[in-house]
């Protein structure tokens, strides 16, 4: 094949040879781990549930069903500011986690009394883990 190449305004005829490829073409010899004529099969999703999982308890929209508070995250429990037996208000500091190096304010879904702490400082906690119980 014959190209006309132009370099700093003068004009160039190269003759380039084009090897004829039968497959595929990638890139800096790069094969993938599959034959690219292969299907992939993706198998079909089942339906998901919107039933509560959390045994029909009602939430608050806050992660939390109606007498617990749950751990938004998995981290570490850094500090607890509440007390058993403590009446406490909606959005009282409850608790603080650490998570990736980031401290995270735990607040009270609701008003009442809080009648268990599952928790330590320094314990792990886990997503959905309850760990305040309210009377």
């Amino acid at each position: 094949m014959k190209l006309q190449i132009s370099v700093d305004n003068k004009l160039y005829e190269v003759e380039v040879e084009v090897p004829e490829e039968s497959g595929p073409r990638y890139l800096n010899g790069y094969v993938p781990p599959y034959a690219p004529t292969s299907r992939v099969t993706v198998p079909t999703p089942t339906p998901v549930s919107t039933a509560p999982t959390n045994g029909g308890a009602p939430s608050n929209g806050n992660g939390a069903s109606a007498n617990v508070c749950k751990s938004p995250m998995a981290g570490v429990v850094v500090k607890i500011n509440a007390q058993l037996g403590q009446q406490i208000q909606e959005n009282d500091l409850l608790m603080v986690l650490e998570a990736m190096k980031m401290e995270t304010n735990i607040t009270a879904p609701m008003s009442g009394k809080i009648k268990a702490i599952n928790v330590n400082p320094g314990d792990p906690v886990t997503v959905d883990q309850v760990v305040v119980e309210f009377d």
